[in-house]
């Protein structure tokens, strides 16, 4: 694979409103695709934030091989196996957590980063929902997939790393 050099870093082409993606098309930084790409570089920026392990190093991967995807890549694309092994790893941490009784109160970066990986997989969802109407561009089902699984790996990572405070109704 031939890797490319970032010599410069500013194209002033943002100056516009357009940036490139794939291939050097130019789209307004307004589509619903450049934000659900932004969305999940910041939910990648938000999972950085979490100490990290092997599962951590690998989900950060995936999701840039799932930004690459969004950006047009016809060669990297996240793998429904990718979505699978999230699953193996939810389960792997179930099997240490009692049943929830109550609404967990978010606290730490885990949580953090699950509202932003939420957020992401709602901005694919809106790129799809608009850009399949246009006849604009196909976008694969794996991806809002993926960042379902995974925003449920961090809710269960944070049920097992963090203490947690249960939600307390106040019935005054």
């Amino acid at each position: 694979m031939t890797k490319n050099r970032l010599t410069k870093i500013y194209t002033r082409t943002g100056d516009e409103g357009l940036t490139s993606i794939g291939g050097n098309e130019q789209v307004y930084k307004s589509s619903p695709l450049i934000d659900a790409i932004g969305t999940v570089d910041e939910a990648n920026s938000a999972i950085g934030m979490v100490p990290r392990t092997d599962i951590i190093d690998r989900i950060q991967q995936d999701l840039f091989d799932l930004g690459a995807e969004l950006a047009g890549s016809k060669t990297i694309k996240i793998k429904p196996e990718r979505t699978e092994w999230i699953e193996t790893v939810i389960d792997d941490y179930n099997d240490y957590l009692e049943p929830l009784t109550s609404f967990i109160l978010p606290t730490g970066p885990l949580h953090n980063a699950r509202a932003v990986v939420r957020r992401a997989e709602r901005s694919v969802w809106v790129a799809i929902a608009v850009l399949e109407i246009n006849d604009e561009i196909k976008i694969s089902r794996e991806i809002p997939k993926y960042l379902n699984r995974l925003s449920d790996l961090l809710f269960v990572m944070a049920r097992y790393y963090n203490k947690e405070k249960l939600w307390e109704i106040d019935e005054t």
